[in-house]
């Protein structure tokens, strides 16, 4: 047998190699810790509801997705609404309502969505529900406004992102938490806002990822046995 390949490419190629099947395990290493996350978001979403005074207890990532009860009333003069686009593509708008406890703490609603012709609070007064009332939704930490998120409009109370921060401060509150509480599907009087909107999607391609480490890892380990082949440098004989 022979066995004399060149030192330098072989040393390149080893590091090469042990590059991309790192990048393989990392990628099966995140693959566990996104089935995991899924798990646990799943299974916060599948408890029961609990109150403001045990989610605020819970540390961040254990409260996300909880299931929360409140009870007090809804200012719906201050409501704002988040442009975004149902599944065929039509302009559709979350409406954002601020909620006071009843303890006098005050919280965000993500009452659900709304057509552009059901903006007017005026086309879903019935919705509207007024006086002392009780939610439940899931809490939630909002994604913040990126760098290309367009400006609100305060003119028309119209923003581009869930940015908690600019709508508490454009109206002078100060909220009890930076969350949004999402509401659950239990209809409103006359049909709007439509809640039930929380979406649980997580983007898992970590699999993907590894079988395309891992299969470079071996189309590299293969262009070095072949040149060195074609070279007569390794050989059975």
């Amino acid at each position: 047998m022979t066995f004399r390949p060149y030192p330098g490419f072989t040393i390149a190629a080893a590091i090469l190699f042990a590059i991309l099947c790192s990048l393989g395990v990392w990628q099966l290493e995140r693959l566990q810790w996104k089935l995991a996350l899924i798990a646990t978001v799943n299974g916060h979403l599948a408890d029961a509801p609990i109150g403001l005074d045990q989610v605020l207890r819970l540390p961040a990532d254990q409260a996300q997705y909880r299931p929360v009860t409140l009870h007090g009333r809804f200012d719906h003069d201050k409501e704002a609404y988040v442009f975004t686009t149902d599944a065929a593509g039509d302009a559709v708008y979350h409406v954002l309502t601020p909620f006071t406890v009843n303890d006098g703490r005050v919280l965000m609603v993500d009452r659900g969505m709304v057509p552009a012709d059901r903006l007017a609070p005026a086309s879903r007064a019935a919705g509207n529900v007024q006086g002392q009332t009780g939610i439940t939704g899931v809490w939630r930490v909002p994604d913040a406004p990126g760098i290309f998120t367009p400006p609100p409009d305060l003119a028309k109370r119209i923003w581009y992102a869930r940015d908690l921060a600019g709508i508490a401060a454009a109206d002078h509150l100060s909220l009890a938490a930076p969350v949004v509480i999402e509401a659950g599907p239990a209809p409103n009087p006359g049909g709007w806002p439509k809640g039930g909107q929380t979406v649980v999607s997580f983007r898992n391609q970590h699999l993907s990822y590894a079988i395309t480490w891992f299969g470079l890892a071996g189309c590299l380990l293969g262009v070095w046995l072949a040149y060195h082949i074609s070279k007569g440098r390794i050989a059975w004989r």
